[in-house]
């Protein structure tokens, strides 16, 4: 085989390999070239035809790993790169003085599932256990308690979310909210 075919069969294969593990388009494009450069000077080295699919994508994924250690190497990561060590936005810390009322005027089987999974931290496969219910059928719970909580929120509030899914900023819709 010569790297023309070779190219012709396995590039669009080998660039959905690449996005799934490279977000940046720009970098998928530059590693492709690279595995395209390595694959020509060390095709003669391949024996057997049967072998080429396995070994090209081998060559993509220590491409990959390669261009993680480079990045790596030139930007190291400080605090404020890390998203679990930066601080709570000042809208969650207010709101969150809220939440405790509105899961207290819930009916007591949702507030004690919601006490236990969201505000103890217990887990839903642990909470599933202890009570005896079926997984599957908690998640249920879990989803419907929640959409109750979220209906007295909003009930209450009015809330702005970004782009992203995060709260942004809410509003208290009238004073006769008294949970907040």
């Amino acid at each position: 085989m010569n790297i023309q075919n070779i190219w012709t069969e396995y590039q669009s294969s080998l660039k959905s390999f690449l996005h799934s593990k490279v977000g940046n388009p720009d970098d998928v494009d530059d590693l492709l070239q690279d595995i395209l450069i390595k694959t020509h000077k060390s095709l003669h080295s391949i024996k057997d035809n049967e072998k080429i699919k396995s070994w090209i994508f081998q060559i993509a994924n220590n491409t990959i790993i390669d261009f993680y250690r480079q990045n790596n190497k030139r930007q190291a990561l400080t605090a404020e790169d890390l998203w679990y060590q930066q601080e709570e936005p000042q809208i969650i810390k207010e709101l969150s003085l809220c939440v405790l009322p509105f899961i207290k005027g819930l009916p007591k089987e949702d507030a004690d599932l919601l006490m236990a999974i969201e505000i103890e931290g217990l887990s839903q496969k642990d909470y599933a256990a202890r009570n005896n219910i079926n997984y599957s059928t908690l998640k249920s719970r879990v989803k419907k308690s929640r959409n109750k909580l979220y209906s007295l929120f909003s009930n209450c509030c009015d809330f702005s979310i970004d782009s992203k899914g995060n709260l942004s900023q809410f509003k208290q819709r009238s004073t006769s909210c008294s949970r907040c």
